[in-house]
């Protein structure tokens, strides 16, 4: 899929901050050290737009990611990453509330991409916000981070178990690595039926 280009339009903790509804958005999100920012840097083909670090919960605003194709344009939004982030309960909580007001009243949000690192099972809180997107008929899309990480061998058995640990369409579950590029254009794919 080709980017004609990529460019931050705002960092916001509230809606005074989004940007006007006025193209359609996608909420990027899952848990901190998941390789959310790579793999948004791999899907818009920049190597830093958005902020890679080695330190978890380095998220801490919505990040919207202004995108332009040939066929459309549209938007990423950057969710602060959750679990292994060292924030205290107070800085979840805001974090929680932040993004529950993002997913719960963006009238031009058109669907999740929810990170899960293949190597780990999905955790409770992973299936809780899966399940409640899914109760508001968000659409879903898992994106299996870290594919890289795995031998060939590993990997076929971690998609069969992730296959029944995530409940969502089979194409909708999609193997990706930002170090090699694996599942971009499937991602685009997907994205791109849902907008």
């Amino acid at each position: 899929m080709k980017i004609l280009s990529a460019e931050i339009v705002a960092s916001a903790v509230d809606a005074s901050g989004w940007p006007p509804p006025d193209l359609p958005e996608v909420a990027v999100m899952g848990r901190s050290n998941v390789g959310k920012s790579s793999l948004l840097n791999k899907l818009v083909a920049r190597r830093q737009l958005a902020r890679t670090s080695g330190t978890p919960g380095k998220t801490r605003l919505l990040h919207f990611f202004e995108i332009a194709q040939p066929e459309r344009r549209l938007r990423l939004v950057d969710l602060p990453g959750y679990g292994y982030a060292k924030v205290s309960m107070g800085e979840r909580k805001r974090w929680r509330q932040m993004i529950e007001n993002y997913l719960g009243s963006r009238e031009n949000l058109r669907a999740a991409l929810l990170l899960q690192d293949v190597r780990r099972d999905p955790a409770e809180d992973e299936l809780d916000l899966l399940a409640w997107l899914q109760q508001r008929n968000l659409p879903v899309v898992v994106a299996l981070t870290k594919l890289d990480k795995l031998k060939p061998r590993e990997r076929t058995r971690r998609l069969r178990e992730l296959e029944a640990a995530l409940p969502v369409q089979a194409d909708w579950r999609i193997p990706t690595s930002a170090k090699t590029g694996a599942g971009v254009q499937e991602l685009w794919r997907v994205l791109g039926s849902l907008l």
